[in-house]
């Protein structure tokens, strides 16, 4: 835990000095003192500090905190390390939601900062609640409601294509918004998804001694107590609603729900109590870093951070499960 709160404070100083403009760290500290004190000068590298890389310093760390959260529910949901929310169909089902918002707002000129948000969270509920209903009705839960998740998934994916087949001059910016990133990042969205991450870490800390129950078995956690079903549908709304919140706002990012949960219980083991908080910081500190690279990397174009984690992600994954030969999933 200190390696990772120094690796946030680390990650986040770098996001806030590199850039186009570059801010030396005294200069930072003083101006963001000064804005406390309400005495910020308002100049350009105010403008830039404050107004531009802070907000989305702080979307960024929210955004990957409730990914990998999210993904580390779904990993003990189906009591297997590498699941993640795309699985369930979660991740398509958000996608779907939010390109009909963007498209309906191009189409009826009405912009709400609310519109694409509540798309896809509403088409992320639906398409959770659709696969849980559709889960239950299996001989095994967690094998119903994966085989149900990726046909939605499938099917969701499939409607998103026939979407972007209308969007017509909107294509591009669409496309371009699905491939995930930050660059309109704004303290609308910060403010919204910093407390969705904090309560979500919140809850599943809640929710900690049951998880590690749940690991177990259906049986052996029937047999001490567990109300399993209950926590199922409390940690599929948690994956629904984190989920559906994170790709509206910043399209869809891959690998930090699969990688950050996975790589930090072969160090910390995986008792819930610790690996709750731990996943919370370590997705923060990569998506934090994955878009201060995003954005330095192509200056002064920008590279998708979704498409940066899936390159960086997918090999590391790979090293991880070599590393392992002959460990079962679950």
């Amino acid at each position: 835990m200190p390696a990772l709160l120094a690796g946030l404070v680390l990650a986040g100083l770098a996001g806030l000095m590199a850039g186009s403009v570059a801010i030396a760290p005294g200069e930072i500290v003083k101006r963001l003192w000064a804005a406390l004190l309400g005495q910020n000068p308002h100049d350009p590298t105010d403008q830039v500090l404050l107004a531009a890389r802070l907000p989305r310093l702080v979307l960024a760390a929210s955004v990957g905190s409730a990914l990998a959260l999210a993904g580390l529910a779904a990993q003990t949901l189906f009591r297997n390390p590498l699941a993640t929310p795309s699985i369930i169909g979660v991740s398509s089902g958000s996608a779907l939601g939010a390109v009909l918002g963007m498209l309906l707002a191009g189409r009826a000129g009405y912009s709400s900062p609310a519109l694409v948000p509540g798309f896809s969270l509403a088409s992320g509920l639906a398409v959770t609640a659709l696969v849980f209903a559709l889960g239950r009705r299996g001989s095994f839960f967690g094998h119903a409601l994966l085989l149900a998740g990726i046909a939605i998934g499938s099917l969701c994916s499939a409607l998103t294509t026939a979407v972007l087949y209308l969007a017509g001059e909107r294509l591009q910016g669409i496309v371009f918004w699905l491939m995930g990133g930050l660059w309109q990042a704004n303290w609308g969205d910060a403010w919204l998804m910093l407390p969705l991450a904090a309560g979500s870490s919140a809850g599943l800390y809640l929710l900690a001694p049951a998880m590690n129950v749940a690991l177990m078995g259906e049986r052996s956690a029937h047999d001490l107590g567990l109300n399993l079903p209950r926590l199922q549908r409390q940690l599929l709304v948690i994956i629904a609603v984190t989920t559906a919140v994170a790709v509206s706002l910043t399209g869809v990012i891959g690998f930090i729900g699969l990688v950050v949960p996975h790589l930090l219980r072969l160090v910390i083991g995986a008792d819930h109590r610790r690996l709750v908080p731990a996943t919370a910081l370590g997705g923060a500190v990569l998506l934090l870093l994955a878009d201060t690279l995003a954005r330095t990397l192509a200056s002064p174009a920008e590279i998708p951070v979704g498409i940066l984690t899936a390159v960086v992600g997918a090999p590391v994954f790979l090293w991880l499960l070599s590393q392992r030969p002959g460990r079962p999933a679950a």
